[in-house]
């Protein structure tokens, strides 16, 4: 039973990654933390689905659509639906209704459903009619930038904006990728030092929180099918 992903980053100021999955025999995951919103569309038994999927602060257990086809827009930190704020959509999502094999509806109107290639001109369309926007503040912050303004209305605008904490944000991408490296064979003790975990077992409870895994599992592969893109396939 397999998850068969390919991911790619993304030059828009207003996307994360854009991907694709395809599932065989697959009915069920591991879901993983993450700090984006976005918007998926797949196929199944020749019907077309789409939904707008949250961020997610913990590791769960997630259906996943028996031999279906996905494309997936995991959104910039910082940008918002107009429509949905993104703390509202925090750990669940929302299928959206009336979606055809060509179009979907969204903010009361129809958008042609993308391919991976055209995800960026989809989203192009979004933002000019206002129904994606981006918060400069949060974007300068997560650029290296330093606002004048104080902590406390940083951390309130953050929450505001993306529904996390910025420790939070910092703490679910520093797992991701510490479940990137120990899945292309890295060592944990390698990756605990060299992303600041105070040792192997601070690491291995990030990763029971945040992935869903131990280290052993990502190094071997094992664990179960799983909803993040590790050496771009993951068995069960």
């Amino acid at each position: 039973m397999e998850l068969r992903f390919r991911t790619r980053q993304s030059d828009s100021p207003w996307v994360d990654t854009v991907w694709t999955c395809t599932s065989e025999q697959v009915t069920e995951m591991t879901s993983v933390a993450g700090v984006c919103w976005g918007l998926v569309f797949w196929k199944q038994d020749g019907r077309s689905y789409a939904s707008i999927t949250g961020p997610g602060t913990r590791a769960g257990t997630a259906p996943v659509p028996e031999d279906a086809t996905f494309t997936g827009i995991d959104f910039a930190v910082g940008t918002s639906l107009r429509a949905m704020p993104t703390p509202a959509l925090v750990d669940t999502g929302v299928e959206l209704p009336d979606t055809t094999r060509r179009t979907f509806r969204l903010d009361g109107a129809r958008w042609e459903t993308p391919g991976p290639d055209d995800a960026e001109a989809l989203v192009g369309r979004l933002v000019r009619a206002g129904i994606v926007a981006g918060d400069p503040l949060v974007a300068g912050v997560l650029r290296g930038h330093r606002p004048d303004v104080s902590e406390r209305t940083l951390e309130r605008r953050f929450r505001a904006v993306t529904g996390l904490t910025r420790g939070a944000i910092r703490q679910i991408e520093r797992a991701r990728t510490a479940a990137e490296w120990l899945a292309a064979g890295e060592p944990a003790a390698d990756v605990a030092a060299e992303l600041g975990y105070f040792d192997e077992p601070h690491l291995a409870r990030a990763l029971r929180s945040y992935v869903g895994r131990t280290a052993g599992q990502l190094r071997q592969g094992t664990g179960g099918a799983i909803g993040l893109a590790l050496n771009q396939r993951l068995t069960s």
